[in-house]
């Protein structure tokens, strides 16, 4: 799948920054977010390894996979003990689950316990089986994830928009937009080695 996200950061100064930034997946486990086309400025997301490129080169390479993207799009194109190993390296405790409700519907709550919020977990709604929020204590303080404006694209719930908010203040907006979903991905797309090689991918 593929899609264009408008993506705007909000500065403690009160200012905006807002991007432009382009997302191709093969799920489940390939990712790729160009997030600076005249820079060639990006990420790869590789299975379990992390790739940042800087005007074309690569400037880190790490181990970890984008939380976000894989709650809200791998996990419903891989087996479920595999989303279960999933949470577990990102620290939500699967053993923990209660329900709730969120905007007026019923969720499962998984992770942590009744009434808390601060050890990491992930909100799915009980009807959709789709995520609605990711809360977890970070290093900047609580830290809440929102998926919202959900519609079905090649079969499957896409969130239209991804919220982050830090002790209550919104600092991310992710707005998704010309989503293609079953279209033929190059293996070069994905490859390291081939990062500037492929920029020219985008709509």
């Amino acid at each position: 799948m593929t899609f264009v996200q408008k993506t705007t950061v909000s500065l403690s100064s009160g200012s905006q920054i807002v991007q432009t930034w382009y997302t191709a997946g093969e799920l489940p486990g390939r990712w790729r977010v160009d997030t600076d086309q005249s820079a060639k400025n990006g990420t790869l997301y590789v299975g379990d390894s992390t790739y940042q490129f800087a005007s074309g080169r690569l400037a880190r390479a790490d181990t970890g996979i984008n939380e976000i993207l894989s709650v809200a799009f791998d996990v419903f194109s891989q087996p479920a003990t595999k989303s279960e190993s999933m949470l577990r390296r990102m620290g939500i405790d699967g053993t923990k689950l209660h329900e709730t409700t969120w905007r007026g519907s019923v969720v499962y709550v998984v992770g942590a316990a009744r009434g808390d919020t601060n050890t990491k977990q992930i909100w799915v709604e009980r009807d959709r089986l789709i995520p609605v929020r990711l809360l977890e204590k970070t290093r900047q303080g609580h830290t809440e994830y929102r998926f919202n404006a959900y519609t079905q694209a090649g079969g499957q719930w896409i969130p239209g928009e991804i919220e982050q908010f830090v002790n209550g203040k919104r600092r991310l907006l992710e707005q998704l937009t010309q989503v293609r979903t079953n279209v033929s991905l190059p293996d070069a797309l994905f490859d390291p080695k081939r990062y500037s090689a492929s920029m020219r991918w985008m709509p």
